[in-house]
């Protein structure tokens, strides 16, 4: 069984969907037309999609798949070998699938540079007798599923007008119900004024369909072809482009800051995937589900088992715990066109990678630099994940500037401002700080900045470095400071920061106990930097043990925020250290960490954590909501034992898996540890008892 678990005590859906694209299943296993070796393993791949949602508990109301069903085009004779190839693999499936085309099972959309088969009507008759109908509208309940032809549009075929007339009135007719649009090709990717491309749709298809996603009544819309994750709002609907289970569009691996691995970059199997959607009576919740390239063979007899906990910031209720974006997180880049596909001009993207992360972490609390609120594209971009749940805190350099008091601060989440200013700046800045704050009525947090005059200086060296932030020590030293900061009210708390070597377990108490005398709220600025600016943290043991302490201590006092930072690693420059995502913007352990508390805790109402029982480097003890539960570190070996020790144990959960770890049987992860297999050295395990 492949059992996907929501966060613990969340609202039922009504009922859930899956959607999947571009499979691009091959005549046989390890055949394809293609010189890439990552296409010829398609097949095996799809077949472990199949299998997984197949055995999902509870069972989704149907699959939709986006297109490119098969690789081989129609006019091949492979053709036919690979539909009956997909059928074969998808028989699996408990529940109805619906299919639709893509322009490998129709042909290219029409245009005059492509040598490739285009989108004809034998193409179109191939397609229908092998699958049926090329667009339809299934009802479910109250939920309009509309599938189109996209490769229709702009074809000049006579099927063209017929299904404009058709998607039109099957949008508008949908009185009282919801609609969700399924389609292959993007209308575009970044912008809906970019120029045409082998990953968009052309004008004037492009304006006409966009237009429809606009409607009111359209929830969401879900488009393959491009196989890389995106995520937009056409106003308020959502629009979803998904990744393939297949192999990746590497030309887009001009996001990354290092050499791609596998096959320049197709073969990066960590954004490989599918979507999970549960529908609720008001909305719709869409959970990314990494494949990660897993393999099945048609000759396989022994169908293991997994376990993945979803969580999204829609569904999170950890308020208090989040990272800090210092890279750019909208980034757009300018994709060269090095042939193949694409071999004219540049193209426009917006790398959503560190999105897609953020949202399997449900990571609902961000800090970003205050440039980002008052850049407009990014602005937008926090306005539109807003909506979704998400939480921002901005950090400015000096008093907050005017041009934020216009900045739609409220709307775009923005929760509160740090504002880095020295003793004597600060003191002759609050007037400044009270006219911000008096037209914002947003949380203001001071954290020092650290000058020469109350540097440390030990006769032999100086430090050019900039520090900020109140230090644990300062919470004693200098609490009149404080004090007096907080009594003018023009300032809700403060940045204190947690070096990597403080121990939370000794920190957290002192936060709490600080922000409860001087009543007042905190930013924990978790430092993931190690002490020499020259030498890279990589201590991931000592990072992930941090990820359980602040998420656990998160869902105590509401005065205290826990921030990471940072977000992404730091492979070059000053301070290197490990983070939550690599240079490639995938999932590091402690992502992994991250969303399994918060998936397994969400809807916890109180945690404490025993701090008596608990032991650095080794073990925390903690009630959530009167459970007991323990989280132990530690090698395989090391762990196996405690489980042998550990009496009355309910459950067992590897922290540190990414779900698609194989276990011999559901049963083991309650029973045993043989689900820590992919780090050896570096686990956090979660025994639940009586």
């Amino acid at each position: 069984m492949h059992k996907k678990i929501r966060p613990v005590g969340s609202t039922e859906p009504l009922f859930s969907f899956v959607v999947v694209a571009d499979t691009h299943v091959n005549e046989s296993d390890n055949v394809c037309s293609s010189p890439f070796e990552t296409n010829h393993l398609a097949n095996e791949r799809a077949r472990f999609v199949f299998e997984d949602i197949a055995q999902m508990e509870p069972q989704p109301k149907f699959v939709i798949h986006l297109g490119d069903i098969v690789h081989p085009m129609p006019a091949l004779p492979t053709f036919m070998q690979a539909v009956d190839q997909f059928k074969q693999i998808s028989s699996q499936l408990r529940c109805p699938l619906h299919v639709l085309p893509g322009n490998h099972d129709v042909g290219d959309k029409r245009i005059d540079w492509m040598p490739a088969d285009q989108i004809c009507e034998p193409h179109l008759e191939a397609y229908r007798k092998a699958f049926g109908k090329d667009y339809y509208s299934v009802d479910v309940e109250n939920i309009r599923c509309v599938l189109i032809n996209s490769l229709l549009i702009n074809s000049g075929l006579a099927a063209e007008e017929e299904q404009k007339a058709w998607l039109e009135e099957q949008v508008n007719s949908a009185q009282g119900k919801r609609v969700f649009l399924f389609m292959h090709y993007p209308p575009f990717v970044y912008s809906e004024t970019e120029h045409g491309s082998y990953d968009n749709l052309d004008e004037p298809g492009r304006s006409w369909l966009v237009n429809l996603m606009k409607k009111s009544n359209v929830e969401a819309s879900f488009a393959g072809h491009v196989h890389n994750f995106w995520y937009e709002q056409l106003n308020d609907s959502s629009f979803y482009m998904l990744p393939s289970t297949a192999f990746l569009r590497h030309d887009y691996s001009e996001f990354y800051r290092i050499k791609p691995e596998v096959e320049f970059g197709r073969g990066d199997v960590a954004k490989f995937g599918y979507f999970i959607v549960d529908v609720f009576a008001d909305c719709h919740i869409a959970y990314p589900v990494r494949t990660m390239g897993v393999r099945t063979s048609a000759s396989t007899q022994d169908k293991k088992s997994s376990i993945q906990y979803l969580t999204n910031p829609k569904s999170s209720h950890f308020n208090n715990v989040g990272v800090e974006l210092r890279h750019t997180w909208t980034e757009v880049a300018q994709i060269p066109a090095t042939g193949g596909v694409q071999e004219f001009g540049r193209k426009s993207a917006r790398n959503d990678y560190p999105l897609l992360a953020l949202w399997e972490m449900g990571a609902r609390l961000s800090k970003v630099t205050d440039q980002d609120a008052l850049d407009i594209q990014t602005n937008r971009r926090m306005q539109l994940l807003a909506k979704m749940g998400h939480r921002f805190l901005l950090t400015a350099l000096g008093t907050p500037k005017t041009s934020l008091i216009s900045a739609n601060l409220e709307a775009a989440g923005v929760t509160g401002i740090e504002t880095n200013l020295s003793t004597a700046r600060f003191q002759s800045d609050l007037e400044r700080l009270k006219a911000f704050k008096d037209k914002t009525n947003i949380d203001i947090y001071w954290c020092k900045i650290h000058t020469y005059d109350d540097s440390h200086y030990d006769g032999k060296h100086f430090s050019h470095f900039v520090k900020s932030g109140f230090t644990i020590g300062d919470l004693t030293t200098q609490a009149s400071l404080i004090k007096a900061a907080l009594t003018t009210k023009i300032i809700n708390g403060i940045t204190v920061r947690v070096e990597h070597d403080q121990d939370l377990l000794t920190v957290a108490p002192l936060l709490n106990t600080f922000a409860k005398e001087y009543q007042c709220k905190i930013v924990a600025s978790l430092k993931l930097s190690g002490p020499s600016i020259a030498q890279s943290n990589d201590d991931e043991a000592a990072l992930i043990e941090k990820v359980c302490l602040a998420m656990l201590y998160s869902k105590g006092p509401e005065a205290i925020q826990y921030i990471f930072d940072t977000f992404m690693d730091v492979d070059r420059g000053y301070y290197p250290r490990r983070a939550f995502i690599d240079r490639q913007f995938n999932p590091n352990v402690a992502a992994h960490v991250f969303a399994h508390i918060n998936s397994i805790f969400s809807n916890t109402r109180k945690i404490s954590i025993d701090t008596s029982r608990s032991k650095t480097g080794s073990h925390i003890v903690f009630k959530a909501d009167d459970q007991e539960h323990q989280i132990h570190f530690g090698d395989a070996s090391t762990l196996a034992a405690t489980r042998s020790q550990l009496k009355n144990v309910t459950n067992v959960i590897d922290l540190t898996a990414n779900g698609r770890e194989q276990i011999s049987t559901l049963e083991d992860t309650t029973t045993s540890l043989n689900s820590i297999q992919t780090h050896p050295e570096i686990n956090a395990v979660l025994f639940s008892l009586k």
